[in-house]
């Protein structure tokens, strides 16, 4: 007969860790982030950059770059035979830090939502134990035998 294989401790601190607890908060978060990306990402590119080229006269800014020279190689060809450019995409980078703070302002006012609520929900709590005066405590056995000796001396 063959011993099992015992798996070793932390292999059990692992799937507890895993299944349980922080593990899969964190891997829903980190997928309904990666969702919520995508939609910021759209509302930056396909709403408010239009709104901001409006003021800046019709720049696109995903065309704003800066053309590098080739200092130490000769000039690279695509398939068709144009040269293709060695371009520094700052436009992109201003697209990509308005996309970042449109997604902090979100999550700041979503962690100060459920923080407010949590604190709602404690101050209720606080409430609740404040206006319930505490039971008084149960007499111990001692207290109580003292007093049926004080109601049998009372009685004779």
């Amino acid at each position: 007969m063959k011993n099992p294989v015992k798996k070793p401790s932390w292999w059990d601190e692992f799937m507890t860790f895993a299944v349980k607890g922080n593990a899969m908060a964190l891997a829903v978060g980190t997928i309904i982030g990666a969702a919520f990306s995508t939609i910021t990402k759209s509302l930056t590119d396909d709403v408010i950059m239009p709104i901001i080229a409006i003021f800046m006269g019709g720049i696109d800014f995903s065309e704003l770059k800066i053309v590098l020279p080739r200092l130490f190689s000769e000039p690279v060809l695509d398939e068709a035979g144009n040269e293709i450019l060695n371009t520094l995409n700052y436009g992109n980078f201003i697209s990509a830090i308005i996309n970042f703070l449109i997604l902090a302002l979100v999550v700041f006012f979503l962690v100060k939502g459920l923080n407010k609520m949590a604190d709602i929900g404690k101050k209720k709590e606080e409430a609740a134990a404040a206006a319930e005066p505490p039971a008084p405590p149960a007499p111990s056995a001692e207290e109580v035998l003292l007093t049926e000796i004080r109601d049998l001396l009372k009685n004779k």
